[in-house]
């Protein structure tokens, strides 16, 4: 061996060499299989369904989402304002009838009370007697008033105080 490459260590570095260049075109062979499967694959995704190209088909999605971004941003907006308005609507409500004097009975007479989610708006007393109906309507500020109020509107306020909440009595 020492005739035909000079020397021993010659001749060991050039087995080494050709180790590493069989490794070497083994592993080019493979990352070029691996190549070509990346290649078809990248051919068959860039089809598109009919004829268009997938970035035409992203550009799309991506206009489509932004559209629906925008939408949303609006939506959010017209449900703030929506709530806004929607807590000064007067969604709660009690309503006591009663007879207001010994000679009308049926109970004719009512308090109403209509408040909003702060629990502020109005009781209203309709006082029915034989001849005549009488209304009178009282402010309600966070669930109190300024003016005195009767027994039924008292109740008919808490009533409505408590609107939605189980085992009311």
């Amino acid at each position: 061996m020492q005739s035909l490459f000079g020397s021993t260590a010659a001749g060991i570095m050039i087995i080494i060499l050709i180790v590493a260049v069989v490794l070497l075109a083994a592993a080019l062979a493979r990352t070029n299989i691996r190549l070509n499967l990346m290649i078809r694959k990248y051919r068959i995704f860039m089809r598109g369904s009919d004829g268009k190209s997938v970035e035409k088909a992203i550009a799309s999605k991506m206009k489509a989402v932004d559209k629906l971004d925008k939408r949303q941003a609006e939506n959010a907006s017209s449900l703030k304002h929506l709530q806004k308005l929607f807590d000064k609507t007067l969604t709660k409500y009690g309503i006591v009838k009663y007879d207001a004097f010994e000679d009308v009975g049926g109970k004719m007479s009512f308090a109403l009370a209509l408040l909003d989610a702060e629990n502020s708006g109005f009781v209203l007393n309709a006082i029915h007697s034989r001849d005549n109906c009488y209304l009178y309507i009282k402010e309600i500020v966070k669930g109190e008033s300024y003016i005195m109020l009767s027994e039924e509107e008292i109740e008919a306020l808490r009533i409505a105080y408590h609107y939605g909440e189980e085992n009311i009595q």
